[in-house]
């Protein structure tokens, strides 16, 4: 005799399975975290790029993109302090 097949888990226990797009309610912390970290990285490449490509210097607002970098890093930490938090 063989043991019946465990039932399917219910969409309760699965965030991720439930109908909201796969994706779990603090999810866009780490899509604004990544989106702040893009931007801040394209940032420092036109700050190297503008000198090399013409004979002008970067904005000051350059490199206050620039600091976008670090900014999105310190969300995706605080992302990933928030998500990896154990439920008691």
């Amino acid at each position: 005799m063989t043991n019946p097949p465990a039932p399917p888990p219910s969409s309760d226990a699965d965030p991720a399975s439930s109908g909201g797009g796969g994706r779990r309610p603090g999810d866009w912390l780490l899509q604004v975290a990544l989106g702040l970290f893009a931007l801040g990285l394209l940032a420092i490449i036109a700050i190297f790029l503008i000198p090399v490509l013409s004979d002008g210097t970067p904005g000051l607002w350059l490199y206050f993109a620039a600091m976008l970098a670090p900014l999105g890093f310190l969300v995706a930490i605080v992302f990933t302090l928030r998500s990896g938090r154990r439920s008691r």
